[in-house]
Formats: structure tokens, sequence, C-alpha cells
């Protein structure tokens, strides 16, 4: 299976709703996309899939809805 094109974008459960604090990420099959949702052709953080599950393992340990 290819990846798509474009990356298909979630903004966080956990962002505002005032749209001053969004955070996007996208999964692509080297790993994940993080970017600011405000500025969608600003820059973009690539994780490795090990480094970004380790990330997410831990936001579950601080909050168990994560």
């Amino acid at each position: 299976m290819t990846a798509p094109s474009q990356p298909t974008w979630i903004t966080s459960s956990y962002s505002g709703g005032s749209g001053t604090e969004c955070v996007e990420c996208a999964r692509i099959e080297t790993g994940t996309l993080i970017r600011d949702s405000k500025w969608a052709d600003g820059p973009i953080v690539r994780v490795r899939p090990q480094p970004w599950t380790a990330f997410v393992r831990s936001l579950k340990q601080v909050d168990p809805r994560a």
C-alpha cells in the first residue's frame, strides 16, 4: 500500500476552541508529522514511529483520556 500524496491532517483533541493553540498531526509511512494549524504552510516536524509511540504513552500516563 502506498502513502497518499497529501497527508491527512487531524486536529488534536486537546487543542482549544479559541483557535489560538491548535496542533495538527498526520500519520505517514515513516512516522508522524506535526504542525501549527494556524500556519499550514509553515514548518513541519517529522517524528519517527518509536519516539512518537513513547510520547503518546507518556501522555496516557499523565491523562488516561489521551
